[in-house]
This record gives C-alpha cells, sequence and structure tokens, in this order.
C-alpha cells in the first residue's frame, strides 16, 4: 500500500441496515457478541498491497454488519505495515464508528531484532502492544492475545502482562492462540485468580486441520471461554482455487512462506472435488460450506476470514445463509475427511 498526504479521505457513510442480516454469537459466558463471521489482517494489508482494495474490503465488512477486525504486531510485510495502513484507514473512514468495532491485535512472534521482542515475556508484549496502539492511533484495543505459547517464560509471567494491560485500559479483553487444552485450562485458572477472564482463544481450525476437536473445544466450554478459528479455508485449498492450478494472484504463487504449492496434494484436491459436489448439492460454494461446518459447532463463537477482494468476502458472509446439515451430510463429508 502508497500512504501519503494526498490520499483522498472520502466521505464514508456505513449502511444504515449494516446489521439487518448479520448474525452473532456471545463470546464463551461473556457478554461481548462477535459477528459470526470476522475479518482478519493477516494478508493483503502490507505495503506492497492496494491500498484502495484494503480499503473497501473494510468497508464492505462493516456495511455488512462484520464489526470485528484482528490483525496482529506482525501481519505485513513488513511487520507492522498492517496495523500502519489500518490506522490510515481507520482515522479517514472508521473513526466515528470506533464504538461498533472490536479492534484486536496479539503480539508473541519476532517482532523486532535483541532478546526482548519475541515470545511472552511482560517486556515484549507491553512495549509491543505500546507500538501497535502507536501505528493504528488507537487509545485502546478491544481484544489483546498471546499469538502463541512461550515454552520459556512462565505462564504466569504471561498472563501477568495480559491482566496488567487491562488495568492500565489498554485492551478491554484478553485472549490466547494455539494453547493446547491443559495449557489453556491453567491460563485461565491464572487470569480468573488475578479477576481477567479469559475472553477467547484463536485456534487454527479447518476440515483439514482438526486438532482442536482433542480436547481444546471441550476444554474452553469448561472455561466459558469463546473461540474464533483462523485459516478457516486451509489457505485457499478449501476455497477450490486449485482445482486447475495455480492462479498468478493465489497466496500459493504470491507467498510461499504460508502455502508452497508443492504442499497441495493431490489427495487433498480429490477431497476437494468430493467435497465440492456436497456443497453444489447444498447450494453453496465450498468456502461457503467449509466456514458453515465450523459454525455448525456453537462453542466455535466466529470465523476469521482473509480476503483479497470484496466480492469474496460477500461469499464468504453468504456462508450464514444455510449453516443446517443434516445427519446424511455429515456422514458423507466425515467419511471424504478420513
Amino acid at each position: 500500500m502508497n500512504i501519503n498526504d494526498t490520499y483522498d479521505p472520502g466521505h464514508y457513510q456505513a449502511n444504515a441496515g449494516r446489521y439487518d442480516n448479520m448474525k452473532y454469537r456471545r463470546c464463551g459466558r461473556s457478554g461481548l457478541l462477535l459477528p459470526m463471521i470476522s475479518l482478519g489482517l493477516w494478508h493483503n494489508f502490507g505495503h506492497t498491497d492496494n491500498l484502495e482494495t484494503g480499503r473497501n474490503i473494510l468497508r464492505t465488512a462493516f456495511d455488512h454488519g462484520i464489526t470485528h477486525f484482528d490483525l496482529a504486531n506482525n501481519y505485513g510485510p513488513p511487520y507492522g505495515a498492517a496495523e500502519e495502513n489500518f490506522g490510515h484507514i481507520f482515522r479517514r473512514d472508521f473513526r466515528p464508528y470506533r464504538d461498533e468495532l472490536l479492534i484486536s491485535s496479539k503480539a508473541g512472534w519476532d517482532m523486532w531484532p535483541g532478546p526482548y521482542g519475541n515470545l511472552g515475556s511482560r517486556k515484549y508484549l507491553i512495549a509491543s502492544l505500546d507500538q501497535s496502539l502507536k501505528r493504528m492511533g488507537l487509545e485502546y484495543v478491544d481484544i489483546f492475545y498471546h499469538h502463541r505459547p512461550d515454552p520459556e517464560t512462565p505462564l504466569e509471567e504471561t498472563m501477568g502482562a495480559l491482566h496488567h494491560i487491562v488495568q492500565q485500559g489498554k485492551a478491554l479483553y484478553v485472549g490466547i492462540s494455539q494453547y493446547d487444552a491443559a495449557l489453556t485450562a491453567k491460563a485461565a485458572q491464572i487470569l480468573r485468580e488475578m479477576g481477567t477472564p479469559l475472553l477467547i482463544h484463536q485456534p487454527r481450525y479447518s476440515m483439514f486441520d482438526r486438532w482442536v476437536e482433542n480436547g481444546l473445544l471441550d476444554e474452553l466450554e469448561r472455561q466459558g471461554t469463546g473461540a474464533i478459528a483462523f485459516s478457516p479455508l486451509e489457505q485457499g485449498i478449501l476455497a477450490g482455487k486449485y482445482l486447475k492450478g495455480f492462479p498468478e494472484d493465489s497466496r500459493a504463487v504470491k507467498d510461499a512462506r504460508y502455502l508452497n504449492k508443492d504442499k497441495v496434494t493431490e489427495d487433498q484436491l480429490d477431497k476437494v472435488r468430493q467435497l465440492n459436489v456436497i456443497a453444489e448439492r447444498r447450494g453453496q460454494s465450498l468456502a461457503q460450506m467449509a466456514i458453515a461446518w465450523l459454525l455448525k459447532d456453537e462453542r466455535i463463537t466466529t470465523v476469521l476470514v482473509g480476503v483479497s477482494r470484496p466480492q469474496q468476502l460477500l461469499d464468504n458472509i453468504g456462508a450464514l445463509d444455510n449453516l443446517a446439515f443434516s445427519g446424511d451430510d455429515l456422514r458423507e463429508i466425515e467419511a471424504i475427511l478420513k
């Protein structure tokens, strides 16, 4: 994205009917409702991307009731770029709607050189959030996550930093990402004893990546913690985009850090073809069915999608039109996934 002082701020006015059709779920046992589709800025909001496209994606999201925008300190490229670009768009379009928005950020992956720019120390988390707030031009984020477990830092220190951030007013709620069930239970207990509930967990979850079913979802239900599933389409594989090769603008071609086309196997593509037959029978795109399949479990509060253009986002939102699965559908899908 190219940011400069001459960028036209426009005169964005949100769609008056933005809440008419979006569906919301309560996040665990909290008072917070989340849209069942949330927008992630992991990809397509870096300095190498088109600002106007990103702006249109954000506008389309909010105009259709998506109130939750999910970021992290290292989203880009380069690191910090997504927050910086979001901050520019926020100031131009969304500042009047701040109290209608849930904006989240995270820290836990490498961000800056030296021993204090990675993992889960109090030093890193507090400094990182301060930097994120500055980049976005915000006084607080609604949700701040520890982005991944840190096996070296005491869990009490990491959770204590999250609690401190809430006490400072720099985040309203806190969450964790990619913690297993046992570590989630410990984190929730530590936070609860300090008086800050564990609001939400952000796990990777899709038809092709089901690790959360081995105890994590049960633990989240016990703790009263919500869940936001990321990579629901397995980096585009479950959108069917690779059935006829690899488009030049696809993630597998543009950015092999997250999806190498050599890792897209014929076995996966065969499963995608079979799943696509069921989706067509249901009157859905494959992407819509993959999202609906996650949301069939009410322990999944919301599904986090990333898109490169507004039309993809509208297709994803269309998943909410058909969330019901027959027993035959589920049995057929399970047979394919095995």
